[in-house]
């Protein structure tokens, strides 16, 4: 590769790659494959991998970013949901074959006992309508993951990186912040693309967050009350509530769990901070409307 990160990282070897299978890319599956080297470099940059890292990619395509993992990570297993690919990644990963696995199917039906180690981090260039789902998905089931270097769409990077108050601050946000903060991100312009999305898009780093404070059945409460307190956004957090819940949990149950947490029922879900779903989440779990729901 001399001093590139990935000789794949261009159009023209892209176009190389695809026509020497009879291949195209298909939009169905949302595939874009980087073709700028820069910004494989900023990826494997901002992601540290090095010698000591297991890594689990998820949608390698051609292999372009899987090739300049493979030159830094001590082993690389990979995603892939499009059956025409493995025989792509079979040829431009065999300088690696001894430190590469190839999974071919669907990332969310993956189970950790599928992968043939214990992956350190994850990283991808992931089709825009899993992107939120996957990243989440994947620090929840996989508990070896301790950082995320992921492309996504912008809009989901402004989602990720949210702050209390902000117009982007939702449930996914609160819920995500129960595994991972957000370490630090990129843009990435459509033209860095084959074939250019629609959309902006940029790279974000997650890095995992314990929260020792929270067990497992509280976490899953704090999830639970962050959905409850974005279903309907514009209404305050108790009647957001009120319709989560319907009549499967009584008003006056809410008005006391909110009482007890030391929320203003009046407020909105957008300006609670991460410590106060904690609270939510343990006083529902301590008066069983956590269990109820």
């Amino acid at each position: 590769m001399g001093d590139r990160y990935s000789s794949l990282a261009s159009v023209s070897a892209t176009r190389a790659v695809l026509e020497a299978h009879g291949l195209a890319t298909k939009k169905s599956l949302g595939q874009n494959f980087l073709v700028n080297d820069d910004v494989i470099r900023r990826i494997c940059e901002l992601s540290g991998v090095g010698p000591v890292d297991d890594v689990v990619e998820v949608g390698p395509g051609i292999g372009t970013l899987t090739v300049a993992l493979l030159a830094r990570a001590r082993r690389v297993v990979s995603i892939e949901r499009d059956p025409d690919l493995p025989a792509v990644l079979a040829e431009t990963c065999a300088p690696w074959a001894d430190r590469f696995t190839l999974i071919s199917n669907d990332a969310l039906a993956v189970q950790p006992d599928d992968l043939p180690f214990a992956p350190t981090a994850f990283i991808a260039n992931l089709p825009y309508a899993v992107a939120a789902t996957l990243v989440l998905d994947y620090f929840e089931r996989f508990d070896s993951i301790q950082r995320a270097t992921v492309m996504v769409q912008a809009e989901v990077a402004d989602r990720m990186m949210a702050q209390p108050g902000t117009k982007n601050y939702g449930a996914y946000t609160v819920k995500l912040a129960l595994f991972a903060r957000p370490a630090s991100r990129f843009k990435v312009a459509p033209g860095n693309f084959f074939p250019p999305p629609h959309v902006d898009s940029a790279v974000i780093r997650l890095d995992r967050c314990a929260h020792p404070d929270l067990t497992a059945a509280e976490r899953a409460a704090c999830a639970l009350m962050a959905d409850a307190a974005f279903a309907t956004r514009r209404k305050t957090i108790q009647n957001s509530m009120r319709t989560y819940f319907g009549k499967g949990v009584p008003a006056s149950a809410i008005a006391d769990l909110l009482d007890a947490a030391g929320i203003d029922a009046r407020r909105r879900g957008e300006s609670l901070s991460l410590d106060e779903f904690k609270e939510l989440g343990r006083r529902a779990l301590a008066c069983g409307i956590a269990r109820r729901a």
